[in-house]
Formats: C-alpha cells, structure tokens, sequence
C-alpha cells in the first residue's frame, strides 16, 4: 500500500540562525520513496547531513526571515510486524553496540526511576509481552489532551499528570521499556488514522527476532492506539523527541504554522 504526505510549515527569525530540521521520510527496506518533493525558502545555507543510525537525513540551514517548507511525497510500505506478545527479550549482555544506547536514560526518558514501578506493574510479565502490557497501561491510564504538555515536560511529568499528546505517549512507554532491560527508541513519523493529524510519534523496541536465531528486531509501538502501524511512515529515530525534532533552532524563532496531511492508496 502506497502513503500520500503532505507537510508544510512556516517560522521566522530576526537574526541569522542555524536550525536543524528532520521531517522527510526516511529511505529505508521497509518504506521505499516512490515520488517526493521538497520546497525550502532560499537561505544563507543548506546542507544535508545522516541523521540518527542513518535513518533518513537532517537538513541544516542558516536563514533570516520567513523560512517556508512545503514537503510531499508519496510512500510504499511493507513493513513486517509481529504479534508482540510472541517475542522474547534478548539478555542486555547479549545486545548489539546499536542498541545499548536504547537502554539508557536520556533528557525525555529517565529510565532508571521506572525500575521498581515496572517490576511492581508488570513484574509477571516479559519481552514482548511486557511491552504490550505497558502499552495497554498507558492506554487505560492516559488522557490525550492536545496542548497538555510542552517542550520541558518529560516521561516522569506525563506520569503524574497522566495525560499528554502522542509524544509523550511515546516517551513513557520508552522509559518504561528502558527501566524493564529493553532497548527503546523515538520514532518520528506520519501515520494514517491520526487526529488530529500532525507529525506523530510512536515507539519502537528491540526485542528477540523469531527468524533470526540471537538476532534481534525492531518493532514499532502506539500507545496511543490511533497510527496504523503497517503504513506508518518513519522519519527518523533518537533516544527521545529531543533527537529527531522537525525543527530545532539554535536562537530564538517564531513558529507560525504547521500543517500535515496523510492518505493511504490501496
């Protein structure tokens, strides 16, 4: 099945800035790029760097003024998921050098102070099983509630509020995944299903692969319930949102619009 994306959005600076933006799909096995665009207002400088694990790119810029995006593209998904509740966790000695850093907290996820609640929560629980658990958790507890949350809040403040938008969704079920001894990651995407729809975020999760014997696989995650994972269309990965913002800028900017359209094609 194909996936139609449309993204625009628009800021402003009032002083030459660096910003780095992420928020094309990401060439990957498991999404091919069948037709994309990508419309930038001219600046000082652009460059495309790798972005986290090489999954898709970063843009750098150095701009004044309005910058104006306008990206779409057009998406092929074949994604292979697995029924999450069939997979095994693999022993943390035993993982990759690309998937310790998964483990461990980051400005978003503090992973270490979830231990002792995951092993009172779900302690009979493990790997993908666990994972599923935590999801369903989440779903039960957890309001979504836009305009909630904003830049500074982490996994521990959607904690105690209990509410959040897909991104902290996301980022407790990270810090939940980390705090059980599994790899987890931020997932940047756009997805069918979404509403409102907008840039969303999901997780994804290292757990045993059943084809590979000791090999490992990724897996994505919605807490929220709503993408539909199969035609869901990455953008980038990082241990949290901070990783893989579509926009990040490094003085202050003025946000003025952001607009994003997903459509599935049989």
């Amino acid at each position: 099945m194909s996936i139609d994306v449309t993204a625009s959005f628009a800021f402003e600076f009032d002083q030459p800035t660096s910003a780095l933006l992420q928020f094309e799909a990401a060439a990957l096995p498991e999404q091919e790029i069948l037709d994309c665009s990508t419309q930038i207002t001219p600046t000082a400088h652009f460059a495309r760097v790798p972005a986290q694990d090489s999954i898709g790119e970063r843009i750098w810029l150095n701009g004044e003024g309005l910058i104006e995006i306008d990206y779409r593209a057009t998406v092929e998904t074949r994604r292979d998921l697995h029924e999450l509740e069939s997979l095994g966790a693999l022993p943390p000695h035993t993982l990759p050098g690309e998937a310790v850093s998964y483990l461990l907290d980051s400005r978003y996820c503090p992973a270490d102070s979830f231990q002792s609640l995951v092993i009172k929560e779900f302690g009979d629980t493990t790997g993908g099983a666990r994972i599923a658990a935590i999801r369903d958790w989440i779903a039960k507890h957890f309001s979504y509630v836009p305009g909630s949350s904003d830049a500074t809040t982490d996994a521990t403040d959607s904690f105690i509020a209990r509410q959040g938008i897909c991104r902290d969704y996301a980022h407790v079920l990270v810090t939940m995944a980390r705090a059980s001894a599994i790899p987890a990651r931020y997932v940047a995407c756009f997805a069918p299903g979404v509403d409102p729809q907008d840039f969303h975020a999901v997780a994804e999760v290292f757990l045993a692969d059943p084809n590979v014997e000791r090999g490992g696989t990724w897996q994505l995650v919605d807490a929220t319930g709503m993408a539909d994972l199969h035609n869901t269309v990455k953008i980038g990965v990082g241990r949290d949102a901070a990783d893989v913002s579509f926009v990040t800028s490094f003085a202050p900017m003025t946000f003025h619009r952001s607009r994003v359209e997903v459509a599935t094609n049989p």
